[in-house]
């Protein structure tokens, strides 16, 4: 496993946002995020992007839902799904507000 996170460390993929417009799109440190989660670092996972969590949840019940059909699945699905879009909103307005200079000079 620590092979493939080194390997991964080297090959991140580039935000093509972030390369053209030099603006961080919505997703911009979930890679990053990953490898630190995987490395066993959860504080820095959600602070480089706090919806890691809630993503691999609706990744991994849904996975477990299609095979076990789970009595209120879909809904549960369909209430983390929004809870994780709300925290990528969320987090993507703090992070454009927070990097707007108030007053310009």
């Amino acid at each position: 496993m620590t092979s493939l996170v080194a390997w991964w460390k080297e090959h991140l993929l580039a935000c093509p946002s972030k390369h053209f417009l030099h603006v961080d799109c919505p997703g911009c440190g979930l890679q990053r995020s990953i490898i630190a989660l995987l490395e066993g670092d959860l504080a820095e996972s959600i602070a480089l992007y706090p919806a890691t969590m809630p993503m691999a949840f609706c990744l991994i019940f849904a996975a477990l839902h299609l095979k076990l059909n789970f009595r209120h699945g879909a809904a549960v699905i369909k209430w983390a799904f929004g809870f994780t879009v709300l925290i990528i909103v969320a987090s993507y307005l703090y992070k454009i507000i927070a990097r707007t200079p108030l007053h310009p000079s």
